[in-house]
């Protein structure tokens, strides 16, 4: 089988699939489980988003701010009060029964919310709340709108996995998609919206579509060679093959089923290249205890034909049997079609970067937990705003009652003695709550850095203490020189601890920067699981001359560095390039680009400059 990738995928055919991909949401909403749309905002996905509106199937938004009591259903608050009894609401999972769920920003919903979506599409029904004991039936699709850029970490995997079919309009544009659609944007949504009478024939084929076991068979070979260990996802594949052979009034799979089942299906999630088989597999040999094949039986006496009649037979085709016409390739032939259709719709190089994206994304997908969060429950309190009190959100009282009380000769005009409260009047409490976090220093101790920059970086550093221990956060300081990175301080919040370790710091040495962004690295990456935000401030003029092996040699000592470097970027966290060298050298500037950091040069070091630059780096918002 070919690996020739080098032509990108045709994107006439890609929005061509994206087109299909609506009709078939026409057909079976919710079969196949949903679509996963990988698209930047633009004039591409708010197309197709809009054809998805004017299809007539029920669409319901779930914000990503959405609490679960509003997603699963529970109290409808201001009915209860106005009437003085217990009224129940339905969610939004059982508002979308028979419809769809739209996900914008699907990529950063939190598990809390995930948990239940994901186990109501896996059950069709909303699981029990403490306001309903018992599960409620719900049937529904889901379009995911994943906005991550390549290098982020995208949809989570348990959602991803339910969802069948994957779109990825990232490259298209308006201009690729104008030979698909013509006319204005009103017109749309009607070319491919089906008329209720093929709609209703469509239906009616899906439950007379059938797979056989060849089917069956090369769409789960054609996965386990795309490197997909998953069973769901075959599954889904042979549910979205039926659906479009129905779309196409056939009973029976062919090859065009199975190939936009393979491209937008399994393509999306191939991992790896399907293996080549070896000539030893085609053609096994046979086991070296194998007796010789029996010899062929001699012809009857009386059958009237002799061998000389079978070779006269044979040698003419005329009198040969006809071959067997119409005959069905078997599974071995489907699943090299369906790979090579699956091949043919990647992007050049997709699957080479998928496969180095993994052990990125598996870091990313670990969670920030010492990242700032949003405080509902304590902290420092805000003014009340309008809300819908529930989950997290608890109702304030006294703003609620302000905004009620002008209203209530309007309200009672059959005064009943109550308090008329309606849900415009509802006020939420609000507290500023910040995530605490720890200051990692990496001071350049080396001879490059000369004594009086040093002592300069110590009196900013204590600065920098004082302000911490007044915040409560935490320093942590890695000093490097020499041939070694020294973890100078832990973490601590303690001033005379952290005076007492930078009094006797000495200097002198080579620069072992890559040692230091290592142990910074690992240091933050310790921060992190106890939930605290790491900020990196390094104080140094980039001029690296020491090894990840404690070794001499300028230019290894610089690749260690940018490699480091770039796995301080991948983590996402805060870092600040202070270039204490008399005259900023590019190497420092490249350095801090690699790392994502902000960079500052400051060849005559001044404690309050510096303290104050590390300040505006911790607390960017102020």
């Amino acid at each position: 089988m070919a690996r020739d990738t080098t032509q990108p995928s045709d994107p006439l055919e890609r929005w061509n699939d994206a087109l299909t991909t609506l009709q078939l949401l026409q057909l079976d909403p919710f079969g196949f489980g949903g679509v996963c749309l990988r698209a930047p905002h633009g004039p591409v996905r708010e197309r197709w988003l809009h054809a998805l509106a004017g299809l007539g199937i029920g669409l319901v938004k779930v914000p990503g701010s959405v609490d679960s009591e509003r997603l699963l259903g529970g109290i409808d608050l201001a009915y209860t009060l106005q009437t003085g009894q217990l009224h129940l609401q339905a969610g939004l999972l059982q508002q979308a029964d028979q419809g769809m769920v739209c996900l914008p920003m699907a990529e950063r919903l939190s598990p809390a919310l995930l948990a239940p979506l994901v186990q109501a599409l896996e059950q069709g029904q909303v699981p029990p709340t403490r306001h309903n004991a018992a599960p409620t039936s719900t049937r529904f699709g889901v379009v995911a709108l994943d906005e991550s850029l390549p290098d982020e970490p995208g949809l989570g995997a348990a959602l991803a996995e339910r969802l069948g079919v994957w779109l990825d309009l990232h490259e298209l544009s308006p201009s690729d998609i104008h030979a698909a659609w013509q006319g204005d944007s009103e017109s749309d949504g009607l070319q491919i919206r089906l008329s209720p009478g093929a709609l209703a024939r469509a239906r009616e084929q899906l439950q007379q579509v059938q797979a056989s076991d060849e089917h069956i068979q090369a769409l789960c070979a054609a996965a386990l060679g795309l490197g997909i260990g998953s069973l769901r996802v075959p599954s889904l594949a042979l549910r979205v093959a039926c659906s479009h052979a129905a779309l196409n009034g056939r009973s029976t799979l062919d090859a065009d089923d199975l190939g936009f089942a393979a491209r937008c299906v399994l393509a999306p999630r191939a991992k790896q290249w399907p293996a080549e088989p070896s000539e030893q597999e085609s053609e096994p040999a046979p086991p070296e205890d194998a007796s010789p094949p029996p010899e062929p039986p001699e012809p009857p006496e009386d059958s009237g034909e002799s061998p000389e009649n079978d070779a006269e037979k044979d040698e003419n085709p005329d009198t040969a049997p006809p071959p067997e016409q119409n005959a069905e390739p078997s599974a071995k032939d489907l699943q090299e079609m369906m790979v090579a259709a699956a091949l043919a719709s990647l992007p050049p190089h997709m699957l080479d970067a998928l496969m180095t994206r993994q052990g990125a994304a598996s870091h990313h997908t670990s969670g920030r937990s010492g990242q700032s969060r949003a405080g509902s429950q304590r902290g420092r309190p805000l003014p009340p705003r309008p809300g819908r009190p529930g989950g997290q959100a608890r109702l304030h009282v006294l703003a609620t009652l302000r905004a009620a009380a002008p209203k209530q000769r309007l309200r009672q005009a059959h005064s009943t003695g109550r308090v008329a409260i309606r849900a415009e009047d509802f006020h939420i409490q609000r507290y500023q709550q910040r995530a605490s976090s720890c200051l990692i220093l990496a001071l350049d101790a080396s001879g490059s850095a000369a004594l009086q920059r040093l002592a300069e970086a110590k009196g900013a550093v204590e600065l920098l203490l004082q302000q911490s221990y007044a915040r409560r956060d935490s320093v942590c300081i890695v000093a490097f020189r020499g041939a070694q990175a020294q973890l100078l301080l832990p973490m601590t919040r303690s001033l005379v601890r952290a005076k007492r370790a930078m009094t006797g710091l000495p200097g002198g040495g080579g620069t072992p920067l890559a040692l230091a962004l290592k142990m910074a690295h690992e240091q933050a990456a310790q921060l992190q699981r106890q939930g605290v935000t790491p900020i990196l401030v390094v104080l140094s003029d980039g001029r690296a001359n020491v090894t990840l092996q404690g070794l001499g040699g300028r230019a290894q000592a610089q690749l260690d560095a940018q490699s480091w470097g770039q796995q301080w970027r991948a983590s996402g966290h805060r870092a600040l390039w202070i270039d204490t060298s008399m005259h900023p050298d590019a190497q420092a500037q490249q350095l801090a680009a690699t790392m994502g950091a902000s960079y500052l040069p400051m060849p005559l070091v001044q404690s309050q400059r510096m303290a104050h630059a590390i300040e505006r780096v911790r607390s960017p918002q102020a």
